[in-house]
């Protein structure tokens, strides 16, 4: 099964959407919509495979030219690899945490 283009740029706005949610949820990080989508794409990765291990259901899967995307799995996945980023550099945020 091919890609198309329009659905490539489908598959980046949604990935660019998901990125975004998901930097926010964990507290932002550097960069802008490359980085978003960067991190939309790793979330639709480590999100369902994280679904998968534990056992649970796939909520909002949206099918993009026959491929699925899982929405709110790619969210959770892209907030958690944020997550993990801040804690393996360091990083302080000021705010709840910070006290």
């Amino acid at each position: 099964m091919t890609l198309t283009l329009t659905g490539l740029i489908v598959l980046i706005v949604i990935a660019a959407v998901c990125g975004a949610v998901g930097k926010a949820l964990a507290g932002g990080a550097p960069g802008g919509l490359i980085t978003s989508i960067a991190l939309g794409f790793v979330g639709a990765l480590l999100g369902p495979w994280l679904a998968q291990q534990l056992r649970l259901s796939e909520p909002l899967v949206l099918i993009v030219s026959g491929r699925p995307f899982p929405v709110v799995w790619s969210i959770v996945g892209a907030a958690l690899f944020v997550a993990l980023l801040h804690l393996m550099s360091g990083r302080r945020r000021a705010g709840l945490w910070s006290r």
